[in-house]
């Protein structure tokens, strides 16, 4: 099948399998339906895709790397950012010494350094994985933010660790010293050129812009290119072109100022990248799935290299994997909260002793996904002298294996072990409310500021006085409708708020019949096309607009 042929059935697949999951009965995440549907594409079809791990790497991971970290909290992610370090280099570390020998263990014939280089490619967490599962999974949000920052920080320790195990297995030897000297290369070269591609297109854009304008195409095009402008030149270099995108993401969240662009091509962008994501997200299982009875054709002959004769040890082998892994996650987590609560204790702070429930969801949230896929798929095919790379075929069986499973165990146990868990109340909805107010206040200062400027010596200043006034009512009814809200009794801040839900309602009805009399009069040419088309928009805005309050 064409190339092009084969992007459009994968694109179908991923419409599909949005369909389908929101279609089923039960919570089936929409990833293993989209892995469902990649498999059930191989086995029907001549698609046979070799999937080369250095354009996938490329062409996936950069755009959606550099969104998660240009959207992720940043206040939450500086609030644990020593639990997050923990998680994205410790427990690598620990992972890949523990379950690497323990792999090694579990099948003598599959050479130390070989496992060790599975053990690397199963620690890290998919950041799409996770943000897939806690769509449909009601994750606390300071969990899933640890979970989020964990996910973005570990790929490049465990592929750094993935890197130096090929090697071993490649030459025979390993050294610590030039393995730390490299990670540091890697991580800080990743991180300072991320920030420098970003911060230089970022201040360029906002140059051109405020001197000759701004064109909305180019400046969503530009954000598009900025992640593989990153990855590309950090992996020119040698460093982490992974590290390198979410650096960039998260520059972009700084240094980006609200003048540059009009609101309608903020708006236009963002939806331009829930498109990126969605399709990247969905054609990343799509073709996992895909790769996999391409993967376990092989089953036969793979597990006879382990000395027995029957399939099904692979699944013995793969349970017992992700067993390990969780429970090293548990041990992990664990220890360091214990930790974390010791120091907490010595400084005389306040301590919450943490719940069981809690670390055992954060050690079944750590799902494997592309990031498994493609690192495994590095392995080389020959070793130096030319010979096969030993338990290539089995390394990549079990990996797949493993990505399987724990996406089952995180979508089906989360639900159970989160259900009615006590949490510590979020106060975000206060945070939220004295900011709408600090808002508003600055608006009605700078529009009595604009009225009195703009009305100074013209003869049609009571206009301007007119059209102020209705512009600060707007402002003041905000006001007091957040002052009501949080002063009152809470029967009365419920009946409030049941108010502002109905007010929402009638507000989405008017809307509806607005834009239906819209295109009633647009096709009955009443109104010119352009007309209907700019009416329209602003009905959908305000409708967004609703969705947001």
């Amino acid at each position: 099948m064409e190339p092009i042929s084969i992007v459009l059935v994968m694109l179908l697949a991923v419409v599909l399998s949005g369909v389908l999951s929101r279609m089923l009965p039960w919570a089936l995440p929409l990833p293993l339906v989209q892995i469902a549907f990649g498999a059930l594409i191989a086995l029907v079809t001549d698609v046979n895709i070799e999937l080369n791990p250095e354009i996938f790497f490329l062409l996936f991971l950069p755009p959606l790397l550099f969104l998660d970290g240009w959207r992720i909290p940043k206040d939450g992610l500086f609030r644990d950012i020593g639990t997050i370090l923990e998680l994205a280099l410790g427990l690598v570390a620990f992972t890949v010494i523990g379950v690497g020998l323990f792999i090694h263990w579990l099948i003598p014939s599959m050479p130390i350094a070989v496992a060790f280089a599975l053990a690397a490619v199963l620690a890290p967490t998919d950041p799409i994985a996770v943000s897939a599962i806690a769509a449909r999974v009601p994750i606390p949000k300071r969990l899933m933010h640890i979970l989020e920052g964990e996910a973005l920080l570990n790929d490049a320790s465990g592929l750094v660790c993935l890197r130096f195990a090929i090697a071993a297995a490649l030459t025979g030897t390993f050294s610590a010293g030039n393995a730390a000297l490299t990670f540091l290369w890697l991580a800080l070269g990743g991180l300072a050129i991320g920030i420098a591609v970003a911060w230089a297109i970022t201040r360029a854009k906002g140059w051109v812009s405020e001197r000759y304008g701004n064109d909305p195409g180019s400046f969503i095009l530009i954000s598009l290119l900025i992640p593989f402008a990153a990855y590309l030149a950090a992996e020119h270099v040698h460093c982490s072109g992974i590290l390198a995108a979410v650096a960039a993401g998260f520059t972009m969240s700084f240094v980006e100022k609200p003048s540059q662009g009009a609101a309608v091509s903020r708006i236009r962008r963002d939806v331009v990248w829930d498109m990126v994501q969605f399709a990247a997200n969905g054609a990343i299982f799509v073709l996992l799935g895909e790769q996999l009875p391409g993967i376990f054709q092989g089953a036969v002959d793979t597990v006879q290299l382990t000395g027995h004769h029957e399939p099904w040890w692979l699944g013995i082998y793969v349970l017992a994997i992700t067993a390990l892994l969780a429970s090293a996650r548990f041990v992990w987590v664990w220890v360091s909260l214990r930790f974390t609560t010791f120091r907490a204790k010595r400084k005389g702070q306040p301590t919450v002793r943490p719940n069981w429930r809690i670390i055992a969801a954060t050690s079944l949230a750590g799902a494997k996904g592309a990031i498994t896929l493609a690192g495994i798929l590095t392995l080389p095919l020959a070793l130096s002298d030319g010979t096969d790379f030993p338990a290539r075929d089995l390394a990549i069986c079990l990996a797949a294996g493993v990505i399987i499973v724990s996406l089952i165990a995180a979508s089906l146990g989360l639900p159970l072990l989160l259900k009615n868990l006590d949490l510590p109340p979020e106060h975000e909805d206060e945070a939220h409310d004295a900011a709408r107010t600090r808002a508003a206040e600055a608006a009605i200062r700078a529009v009595e500021q604009a009225q009195h400027n703009l009305a100074d010596g013209r003869v049609d200043a009571d206009l301007y006085a007119q059209a102020g006034l209705r512009v600060m009512a707007y402002y003041r009814q905000r006001i007091d409708t957040i002052a009501f809200g949080g002063n009152a009794s809470p029967e009365d801040a419920a009946s409030a708020q049941r108010l502002r839900d109905i007010e929402r309602e009638l507000f989405r009805v008017g809307i509806g019949a607005e834009r239906e009399e819209i295109l009633f009069l647009g096709r009955r040419q009443d109104i010119h096309n352009e007309t209907m088309q700019k009416l329209i928009r602003e009905a959908d805005l305000m409708e967004a607009r609703l969705a947001l309050r």
